[in-house]
């Protein structure tokens, strides 16, 4: 639930807590390969998510209040899943554009967390892990949207 003890992390946990699936995809960019970017963060994502759901009611327990910040699971979940929907064949033939595009999708996806405008933050009012996940995921859809803009412009 702590992402290896980034929830833990003083100040910013849930930043702390997006950065291993960054360092995750930047590594498997190394590759050259899309698809070794893609399968890593659809792993993440799945077994993050699931982590949260099942864990989510334990932790809210732990820690006695709604959403924790020492849980950071959700923020793995929603950083994968940006990481995942990003056009990587577009951008992988240049570590520069890997970084950046690491970047990039770091920063969307933490403004789109910490601020949580519209449906984002009426989402956390799910029950139990629901509510703990569900607006990290939204805001990893919305991010990977963001980075997408950049990429459409280099492409035409």
């Amino acid at each position: 639930m702590t992402a290896g003890g980034t929830g833990l992390l003083k100040p910013a946990p849930g930043t702390w807590g997006s950065l291993p699936p960054v360092a995750i995809a930047f590594l498997l960019g190394l590759t050259g390969e899309a698809w070794a970017i893609q399968l890593g963060m659809a792993v993440l994502v799945i077994f993050a998510s699931i982590t949260c759901i099942a864990f989510g009611p334990w932790a809210e327990q732990r820690w006695g209040r709604k959403d924790p910040g020492e849980v950071v699971i959700d923020e793995v979940a929603g950083q994968a899943l940006t990481l995942l929907l990003i056009p990587w064949p577009w951008i992988l033939p240049s570590i520069s554009w890997l970084a950046i595009a690491c970047g990039a999708a770091f920063i969307a996806f933490r403004l789109l967390d910490i601020f949580k405008p519209g449906p984002i933050g009426k989402l956390q009012e799910l029950p139990a892990g629901w509510g703990v996940l569900v607006d990290d995921l939204l805001a990893g859809v919305l991010a990977a949207g963001a980075c997408w803009i950049p990429a459409l412009v280099l492409i035409a």
